[in-house]
């Protein structure tokens, strides 16, 4: 099968509603609990018919963050995504399959506790899945395959909120949400998730008890104020900047919860709507920081609504 057309996917920045660390496992990793949702900024990827030898991808990177990204580094999670479907491939399927260039648009921030390499792994598969139908991976099999990549990566491969738990790599279904705006800022200052985690008090929460669901934000917000995230404070320490994005945030107009997103330094608040998000925009930007604001992904399709164009002011 040859590619001639151009396919295209968004990996949308994961959100940690509350993020509580319920303990250690022998090997060192945490256990988590966590309510992750997707907004509507997302990276952007795209497929291209290439020349090459079968099943050969390569690797282009361009947008606002992509400058110091390396797009021929043996870590690079697009590439590990592809050479894991190529080694999943039975018998001389390798062999047909045309070789690819993938181009990402990267517009969220780096390192930045929005799981955007996990989303753009995710997104890799789903397109190289669409490129290369002749590899028939079954659901079960590329979730492993995606959790191969990153504890990140399944949750992000089905874009959709969901309850995660072991070391984010558990996912149950998320309780039903409400509509809502989601402005989410970060000061310009990656934040290396192992120094969190090694900064953070030696103290476990356990998994928070959630309802079934929430008629309105107000519901949502009251719970959620209940909970925390266990990282906060050590990505504060680490980085002071997040603590004045959370108290700018918190005294927006219209904001129902300022919290941090992850292990930093991205922050996130709750409003009634989109459109509440984007009108507090203009009392949020700062020199230096990415602000986007609009609503949760696939409220926004939905709605046939675009959210504010993140971008650094």
């Amino acid at each position: 099968m040859v590619v001639t057309a151009i396919l295209h996917d968004s990996a949308h920045a994961k959100i940690n509603l509350y993020l509580h660390v319920t303990g250690r496992r022998p090997d060192g990793y945490h256990l988590l609990d966590s309510l992750a949702v997707f907004a509507g900024a997302a990276d952007r990827l795209a497929v291209h018919p290439a020349e090459g030898a079968p099943g050969a991808v390569t690797l282009e990177i361009t947008g606002p963050f992509g400058a110091g990204l390396v797009a021929e580094s043996d870590s690079n999670l697009i590439l590990r995504a592809a050479r894991l479907l190529r080694a999943a491939a039975t018998a001389d399927v390798p062999d047909r399959l045309p070789p690819l260039r993938i181009v990402l648009d990267k517009r969220l921030p780096v390192a930045s506790g929005i799981g955007g390499g996990s989303a753009d792994a995710a997104a890799a598969l789903r397109l190289l899945l669409r490129a290369w139908p002749d590899l028939r991976v079954p659901r079960d099999r590329l979730m492993v395959l995606a959790a191969e990549l990153g504890a990140d990566v399944p949750v992000c491969v089905e874009q959709a909120a969901a309850r995660m738990g072991g070391v984010g790599d558990v996912l149950d279904p998320a309780p039903e949400l409400p509509a809502c705006g989601m402005m989410l800022v970060n000061c310009g200052e990656a934040v290396p998730t192992p120094s969190v985690f090694r900064s953070r008090a030696a103290v476990f929460h356990p998994p928070a008890a959630l309802s079934a669901g929430w008629a309105d934000v107000g519901a949502m917000v009251r719970d959620l104020s209940a909970l925390t995230n266990d990282l906060e404070d050590a990505a504060c320490a680490i980085c002071p900047a997040i603590r004045t994005v959370l108290q700018v945030l918190a005294a927006a107009p219209g904001c129902r919860l300022a919290r941090m997103s992850g292990s930093g330094a991205t922050c996130f608040a709750l409003f009634d709507s989109a459109q509440a998000a984007r009108d507090a925009c203009v009392a949020v930007e700062r020199p230096g920081w990415w602000v986007w604001a609009g609503g949760l992904h696939g409220e926004e399709r939905s709605a046939q609504t675009g959210g504010t164009v993140g971008r650094a002011v």
